[in-house]
């Protein structure tokens, strides 16, 4: 039996998609907006900096030829964040891939912790994630085309830190790890996959005050078996699988990157 021949852009291919990307004016945000445009999709750009989120606007225009649009929005404003997803679709249309990567990680004892930090955190990491899926969920059931949601976690979502004290963050990336699965259950039949992807340490604008404050970067490389934290760049496949046309039968998945940091 022979099998028919497939392109690559078949099978990672965005063109005539629309992708939102929140969190998107520095770090993570725009690695995950760069690998969109870089296959074809419109972008819209999710972050409170005006004056950032316009200079990756230009830059992914430029080099990609693709529709942009920033928006700069506080998440944690649902009105704000519901209008944001209203002007997405009469703009560039509804969207097809959500990639909520915005959240913040403050780091300190527990107690300390409660309950400024832990109301903060929950709003953005959680409250927002659900919010946002929802919106985009609706406009993937209008359009009746399916989509794909990817929630940025962490290994912290299963694990506990032993190099930072990071409750509120723990408990809301593990809050977004179980959403990611319920949701997965509810949409299946709308065609709708939801996935996460659990990044270890990154080198990006939230981590860099801790590593560098605390020095600690050599003891987060000797707590993984590669020996090394994860690198720029490194997100951007698992990010493109799980955005992709064909990985119409993946739902419901964590997906770990992490330099082998939970296999032992």
């Amino acid at each position: 039996m022979s099998v028919p021949s497939v392109s690559i852009d078949q099978l990672f291919g965005l063109s005539g998609r629309v992708a939102i990307v929140t969190g998107a004016s520095s770090g993570l945000g725009i690695e995950f907006a760069e690998t969109l445009a870089c296959a074809g999709a419109s972008v819209a750009l999710f972050a409170r900096r005006a004056d950032r989120l316009a200079a990756v606007e230009q830059d992914l225009r430029e080099r990609y030829g693709v529709k942009t649009l920033a928006v700069a929005v506080d998440i944690t404003d649902r009105a704000a964040l519901a209008d944001a997803f209203a002007r997405v679709e009469s703009s560039l249309g509804p969207v097809w891939v959500l990639v909520n990567n915005a959240g913040i990680a403050p780091t300190g004892r527990a107690e300390k912790q409660w309950p400024e930090q832990w109301d903060n955190t929950l709003a953005v990491n959680a409250t927002a994630t659900f919010q946002a899926s929802l919106l985009a969920a609706a406009q993937m059931k209008r359009a009746g085309s399916g989509g794909r949601i990817i929630n940025i976690t962490s290994i912290f979502g299963s694990l506990g830190s032993s190099l930072f004290r990071v409750a509120s963050y723990a408990a809301s990336k593990g809050a977004a790890e179980n959403l990611t699965r319920q949701l997965a259950v509810e949409w299946a039949a709308d065609r709708i996959t939801v996935n996460a992807i659990a990044p270890a340490w990154f080198p990006s604008e939230m981590t860099h005050e801790s590593i560098v404050r605390e020095s600690i970067e050599e003891r987060m490389a000797a707590g993984n078996p590669m020996g090394r934290i994860g690198a720029a760049g490194e997100l951007r496949t698992a990010c493109l699988f799980l955005a992709s046309p064909s990985s119409s039968y993946v739902t419901g998945a964590v997906v770990p990157v992490d330099g082998g940091y939970t296999a032992w």
